[in-house]
């Protein structure tokens, strides 16, 4: 028997680890349905991108890729340059009609037919771009009315192995492909959001809140062990939200517990959690159950009550400090880091001397500052108080400096701590053969959040868990030695 060809497609991955999720779904789908995913845009005949359309950078960085992706294509044997993803999604036909570089913009609806859409764009058919929807009004304002909605809309990530989309007989219990082989993988818990932060847009093209079930996770988790996972990265935008719309609000203290007990998973960590929905039980399931880091991901976004109540969030400098202190009392090296947004409409200079104290205060291990920017279709953007742009700039470089000198300073607070240090890679990148691994310690996130260097004279592989001693900071950056006997 002759064996079929498959098409070779290059995917390319920009954003936030739900993002990559979503490209491990999108992974599956094209292999069911005859592509094989290549390393090399100009190897391949069609180059999918899947877009970021959270704030202007990421918008622009996606444009930038799909602009590289038609110069492959024009070098290359690429007979198509495809959008997914948010930004996709949130502009549909507008992005068609302005980026011609692309020669597809798809939806997330079109994602459990991808394979043959995309086969059939590199036929030379021509594709007509959705015109986008408040996906919030897909599902009920009421979250425990929304898994009986038979018609939700596609939600990407949440993609199962009960769906007829051609998965192998001996595939992963959830349509998924794994791209790349590292230890960590993230893992979804949710998708959308009910908030209505005045600054945010995601809810719009995200959709309202959705958890998934259970034993959906866990058997999702229990086939990323099988692949060589040793750390889940559990990703959703709200993850302390899990469960409401499933009956139950702590269901994540369930959950936990579950995951952690899954044989040769190390570590569990959570991502982004609502300072106004961490509950006491929450904090002590997430520092009290071995193979869950004590790792906080705490969305504040600002600490003056004024500018809080503005981008219709709660909270101020003593409730979060108050939070920080709950968490440090049962976790003294707990990870915790947050993002802020610097010059919101009406923010005062009173306002921005708030955060400053706030930030020295918290002693947070990393601190993102972002520049207030307008996004389309929020309610910030009809605010008054609208700063210059020069004013925002300088405010925001005056808060990053201040975040570089604390962050510094709770690095070194860290030298003679002893951590565990998940292996990620072998030898410096000045010398594959030195005597030295990196990863990262328990409090420390993939990408954002630093890495350990460990020196060591032992042979150890990628993916294990090594005990050692911190002896010098850059930065959120780390050195440490392996201790003896570990």
């Amino acid at each position: 028997m002759t064996q079929t060809s498959l098409t070779p497609v290059h995917l390319v991955t920009l954003g936030c680890a739900r993002n990559e999720v979503d490209s491990a779904e999108l992974a599956a789908r094209l292999e069911a349905g005859g592509f094989q995913l290549v390393d090399d845009p100009e190897s391949a005949e069609a180059v999918m991108v899947n877009t970021c359309g959270f704030i202007e950078q990421a918008k622009k960085d996606s444009i930038d890729q799909i602009i590289e992706a038609s110069d492959a294509k024009d070098r290359g044997q690429a007979k198509a340059v495809v959008a997914v993803g948010c930004m996709a999604e949130r502009y549909g036909a507008e992005l068609a009609d302005n980026l011609t570089e692309a020669d597809a913009v798809l939806g997330f609806d079109d994602y459990p037919d991808i394979a043959a859409k995309l086969q059939s764009i590199i036929n030379g058919e021509r594709h007509t771009s959705h015109q986008p929807r408040d996906r919030r009004q897909l599902l009920p304002i009421s979250p425990v009315a929304r898994p009986a909605v038979a018609d939700r809309g596609q939600v990407p990530g949440h993609g199962s192995g009960d769906e007829t989309a051609g998965r192998p007989a001996s595939g992963p219990p959830v349509l998924r492909r794994r791209i790349g082989d590292g230890p960590m993988a993230p893992l979804k818990l949710a998708s959308g959001c009910d908030r209505r932060c005045s600054f945010c847009a995601i809810p719009s093209f995200r959709g309202a809140y959705l958890s998934r079930p259970i034993d959906e996770v866990v058997a999702e988790a229990e086939w990323m062990v099988s692949t060589g996972v040793r750390e889940t990265f559990l990703v959703s935008e709200n993850s302390s939200s899990y469960g409401k719309d499933l009956g139950d609000i702590r269901m994540l203290e369930k959950l936990l517990p579950q995951l952690a007990r899954i044989d040769g998973l190390d570590w569990v960590r959570v991502s982004y959690l609502q300072p106004a929905e961490v509950r006491p039980g929450l904090i002590e399931t997430m520092v009290g159950t071995e193979g869950v880091v004590p790792y906080f991901d705490l969305s504040f976004q600002h600490a003056a009550p004024t500018v809080l109540r503005r981008m219709r969030r709660f909270g101020d400098p003593d409730r979060f400090l108050g939070l920080l202190e709950q968490i440090r009392g049962l976790a003294p090296n707990a990870g915790i880091r947050s993002n802020f947004i610097v010059g919101f409409p009406g923010e005062t200079e009173d306002d921005v001397a708030i955060l400053s104290d706030f930030l020295t205060e918290a002693r947070l291990d990393v601190v993102g500052v972002f520049a207030y920017s307008d996004e389309e279709g929020t309610e910030a953007v009809g605010l008054d108080g609208h700063l210059d742009s020069d004013e925002i700039e300088a405010r925001a470089d005056e808060l990053r400096d201040l975040a570089d000198a604390l962050v510094d300073e709770r690095a070194a607070e860290r030298i003679g701590e002893r951590v565990e240090v998940l292996v990620e890679s072998i030898g410096s990148e000045d010398d594959p053969q030195a005597e030295v691994v990196l990863g990262r310690a328990a409090h420390q996130g993939p990408d954002v959040d630093g890495i350990v260097t460990v020196e060591t004279g032992r042979e150890h592989r990628i993916g294990d868990l090594v005990t050692a001693t911190v002896t010098d900071s850059d930065g959120a950056d780390l050195v440490a030695v392996e201790n003896e006997g570990s």
